[in-house]
């Protein structure tokens, strides 16, 4: 069986579960891009200095549906693609950093932690992670949309 996507194979990069698992004598497993999606935003949302993922309109767009009753809440592919082949994966991630950390470092965790996220939770190989900083979170951004007004 060859791969369909002519991704390029890392037999270098040990995996806590191999690609070969997800095919078996016994069957195939598949894992739809939704739920690749989901464990790398949760995976990226866990590292220190990461505030939110998604571009602004992203952002802006989930706030609004945060608010409607009934909504699920936040959602945890939001600022997450991702590109799925037989035994590989791509993640892009969209992300706001808190002021002050070194944003280097953070992609790097981010990166660490989606590639030990996937691999162990999946089986496949993550080829790469590219981490997109849209903006910076500074302390006080909320406070002003939450303070309350004047009575004289």
């Amino acid at each position: 069986m060859s791969s369909q996507t002519g991704e390029p194979s890392s037999a270098a990069t040990p995996t806590m579960s191999s690609p070969s698992d997800l095919v078996t004598s016994q069957g195939r497993t598949t894992i739809a891009d939704a739920v690749v999606q989901k464990i790398a935003g949760v995976a990226a949302r866990e590292v220190s200095g990461v505030h939110k993922l998604g571009s602004g309109a992203a952002r802006a767009f989930g706030a609004i549906r945060e608010r409607i009753p009934g909504s699920a809440g936040p959602n945890a592919s939001q600022g997450v693609t991702v590109e799925v082949g037989e035994s590989q994966a791509a993640v892009d991630l969209d992300i706001v950093v808190e002021y002050g950390v070194a944003i280097v470092d953070v992609a790097a965790s981010i990166r660490r932690n989606v590639i030990s996220s996937l691999q162990r939770m999946t089986g496949l190989e993550v080829t790469e992670v590219n981490v997109s900083v849209d903006d910076i979170y500074l302390p006080g951004d909320d406070e002003e949309t939450t303070e309350p007004s004047r009575v004289q």
